[in-house]
């Protein structure tokens, strides 16, 4: 996580919700699973579009599916399949925190995500 200087609740989340773009970044990190923990030498890893996550807390604990976006801005995921409906009986898509999920697939489409992990293909 990012080192934040003050001890003050309020503090925090103002520097949370007023930190640049390159800061924020850091707040989309989930762990691992412990297969993928084996493989790569990593606890952590930023969230992106296509990976395969499974919920660890929430309503919908236990559900797997593909991250179908990412929100930068509010430091949210959008999972496949984890959805709230309204009153009016339409379905919309429940925004995650990266924290509440645990990576079981990556998407290594982009090659400087595998240099990044170590991994030579």
């Amino acid at each position: 996580m990012v080192r934040i200087a003050s001890s003050q609740p309020r503090k925090q989340r103002k520097a949370r919700y007023t930190a640049p773009s390159h800061v924020s970044t850091k707040y989309l990190n989930a762990p691992l699973s412990a297969a993928l923990k084996e493989k790569y030498p990593k606890k952590t890893l930023r969230v992106v579009k296509g990976d395969t996550v499974k919920v660890t807390r929430g309503d919908f604990v236990g559900s797997e599916g593909l991250v179908d976006a990412v929100d930068t801005k509010n430091s949210k995921i959008v999972v496949h399949g984890v959805s709230s409906t309204k009153a009016d009986g339409t379905e919309v898509p429940r925004a995650i925190d990266a924290s509440n999920v645990q990576i079981t697939k990556l998407n290594l489409a982009d090659k400087r995500r595998v240099a990044k992990l170590g991994e030579t293909e």
